[in-house]
């Protein structure tokens, strides 16, 4: 960790250790981006807009970069781990609100990884060898919550803070 990350920790916080190596690192990126079904759905993207595949992409990206420099402010306000439901939270102190947020965000990560499985066990492996999608993506899902274990095995034990918490350490 850097001093400038240790001169910002906050009061009662438990420091966080470097436990994501340079090779877990590249499997989790890769991952993600698999995993996003870039390549499984292009093709099909392509049949639709045809000429216009680029406008898709370009509108991603727009979107992406201005929901990076969004929590990068954010961040830089509020340095805790929560996300968009800590800023839901501090911007309108509505705990249904803030709820809703962090269950969507959850299930936004139950699609993606889902998503991510059909792709692997349907898509990708498919062209190695046949065996059944179900079987497949199960054992995807399996490989990355392993690779998740492993990353976040020597990680701090967590703090327990709510919305509601009044501790200084959330």
């Amino acid at each position: 960790m850097s001093t400038t990350a240790q001169s910002q920790q906050l009061p009662g916080q438990p420091p966080l250790k470097r436990v994501l190596g340079s090779k877990l690192l590249l499997f989790f990126v890769v991952g993600d981006i698999v995993g996003t079904g870039v390549y499984a759905l292009t093709g099909q993207v392509a049949g639709r807009v045809g000429g216009a595949l680029w406008l898709p992409f370009l509108l991603a990206f727009v979107v992406a970069f201005m929901t990076a420099f969004s929590y990068l402010e954010l961040v830089g306000k509020y340095p805790r781990a929560a996300g968009a439901a800590l800023y839901t939270h501090k911007a309108f102190n509505i705990r249904i609100l803030t709820f809703l947020v962090a269950f969507a965000v959850m299930c936004s990560g139950i699609t993606s990884a889902s998503s991510a499985a059909v792709a692997f066990g349907d898509t990708y492996l498919a062209e190695f060898i046949t065996s059944p999608m179900p079987l497949m993506a199960i054992l995807f899902i399996a490989a990355l919550a392993l690779i998740n274990y492993r990353a976040s095995a020597n990680r701090s034990p967590p703090t327990s803070c709510s919305p509601a918490s009044r501790s200084p350490a959330c």
